[in-house]
C-alpha cells in the first residue's frame, strides 16, 4: 500500500468511525467501536503493526499519518463519550438517582437470629436468674458419659430407645446433653445447679415432630431436702416465662434410667390450642419436659453421697419449644434452608425474629 491508498483508507476508517461513535446508544457500544479502531488488531492500529511493510525511507512519514489518524479518532471518541455521560446524568437526576459519593451507604441487612437460638438464649436467661449456670459438653461422647454414667448398661433395653449414630472411633454422637450433667457433678460437686444447652442426635423417623438432629437444654438441681414438688414449679414457671404467658401444663408418669422416679411434663399445644393437630399427634398435648429424681446410681457416677444430697433433673427440648412459641407446624423446616415458614409463622404470631439482647 503506498502512501496515496493509505490516505484514502484512514480517511474512509474516520468516516465509518464518526458514524458509528454517533450510533452508540451507551458509553459501553462507544468502547467496542473504540476498541474495533484503536486496538492492536483494529483498523488503525493494524496499519501500524503493519509498517514494516514500508520501505524504510517511508516508515517515518506513514508512521507520522497513522499516529495522526489515531489521534483524531480518539479525540473523537472523547467527545461523544462526554455527551453519553451527561446524557446519563440527566436521566438519572430526572429520575431521582443521582448519586452523591458524600452521602453514607445503606447498611446491608444481616439476617436474624434462627429460632432455636432465640429460645435458647431466652432460656438461659431465665435459668440464670435463677442461679443456674450454664455448662458446655462435646457432641461426639464417650459410651461411658452418654449410657454406663446415667444408669444405662450395655445391655439395658433403653439403648433400643435411643438408637444411636456411632462412630469407627467408639464413640457416639451424643442422644442428650446429659452426659454434661456427669461431668458437671464431677468437676464442681454438691450443691449444684446447672443447664446444658445444646445439639443431640438420634437415629429417629423423621415426621412432624421428630428429626435426627434436634436442640435441648438439660437441667440439674443437687441439694439437701429436693423433691418432686420443686420440679413441677421450676417447670411451670420457666414454660409460662418463655411464652410470655400461662401456659397448661399435665404430669404423667414416666421411665427414663437416670432418674427414679420419673415424670413426663406435657404442655398444652400452641399450635392447635389443645384441639388436636398433626404436631401434636392430635392429642392437643406435646411432650416437652422429661424430668424426674436423679437416680442414686447417677449421683454416685458423679461422685457424689447418695445419702446426704438428692435432686432433679429434666430436659427441655429446645426444638420443640421454639415450634410452640413460633407457631411452626413441622420441626423438618427448621433444619431447612427455606426460611419462609418461619418467618411467616412468626409474624402470624406476633413475634418478631431478633437479635440478643
Amino acid at each position: 500500500m503506498d502512501v496515496e491508498t493509505l490516505n484514502r483508507t484512514i480517511a474512509e476508517i474516520e468516516a465509518k468511525t464518526a458514524a458509528a461513535a454517533a450510533a452508540a446508544g451507551s458509553v459501553d457500544v462507544l468502547r467496542a467501536v473504540e476498541s474495533g479502531v484503536l486496538g492492536k488488531k483494529g483498523t488503525l492500529g493494524s496499519l501500524l503493526a503493519n509498517i514494516r511493510e514500508y520501505p524504510a525511507e517511508q516508515r517515518g512519514q506513514v508512521g507520522q499519518i497513522v499516529n495522526a489518524a489515531k489521534g483524531r479518532v480518539q479525540e473523537l471518541i472523547n467527545a461523544r463519550k462526554a455527551e453519553l455521560e451527561a446524557a446519563a446524568g440527566a436521566a438519572d437526576a430526572a429520575a431521582g438517582d443521582t448519586f452523591d459519593p458524600t452521602v453514607p451507604g445503606r447498611r446491608g441487612k444481616l439476617g436474624s437470629v434462627h429460632p432455636v437460638t432465640a429460645v435458647q438464649w431466652e432460656v438461659e436467661r431465665i435459668f440464670q436468674r435463677l442461679g443456674f449456670t450454664v455448662e458446655a459438653g462435646p457432641e461426639m461422647e464417650t459410651e461411658y458419659y452418654n449410657f454406663e454414667a446415667l444408669n444405662i448398661p450395655a445391655d439395658h433395653p433403653a439403648r433400643d430407645v435411643q438408637d444411636t449414630f456411632w462412630l469407627a472411633s467408639g464413640m457416639c454422637l451424643r442422644t442428650q446433653t446429659s452426659p454434661v450433667q456427669v461431668r458437671s457433678m464431677e468437676k464442681f460437686g454438691p450443691p449444684l445447679r446447672i443447664i446444658a444447652p445444646g445439639r443431640c442426635f438420634r437415629n429417629e423417623t423423621v415426621d412432624a415432630s421428630h428429626a435426627t438432629t434436634f436442640h435441648q437444654v438439660e437441667g440439674l438441681l443437687i441439694d439437701r431436702d429436693i423433691s418432686l414438688a420443686h420440679l413441677i414449679a421450676l417447670a411451670q414457671t420457666l414454660l409460662s416465662e418463655v411464652m410470655h404467658r400461662e401456659v397448661k401444663v399435665r404430669t404423667r408418669p414416666g421411665y427414663f434410667p437416670f432418674v427414679e422416679p420419673g415424670i413426663e411434663i406435657d404442655m398444652n399445644c400452641q399450635i392447635c390450642g389443645g384441639q388436636g393437630c398433626p404436631t401434636c399427634k392430635h392429642s392437643g398435648w406435646l411432650e416437652i419436659l422429661p424430668a424426674g429424681m436423679v437416680h442414686p446410681n447417677v449421683l454416685r457416677a458423679g461422685g457424689i453421697d447418695a445419702d446426704e444430697w438428692s435432686g432433679f433433673a429434666f430436659g427441655l427440648g429446645l426444638t420443640r419449644l421454639a415450634m410452640m412459641k413460633y407457631g411452626i407446624k413441622d420441626i423438618r423446616v427448621l433444619n431447612s434452608g427455606d426460611i419462609r415458614p418461619i418467618v411467616g409463622a412468626a409474624r402470624l404470631s406476633g413475634v418478631v425474629l431478633g437479635g440478643r439482647e
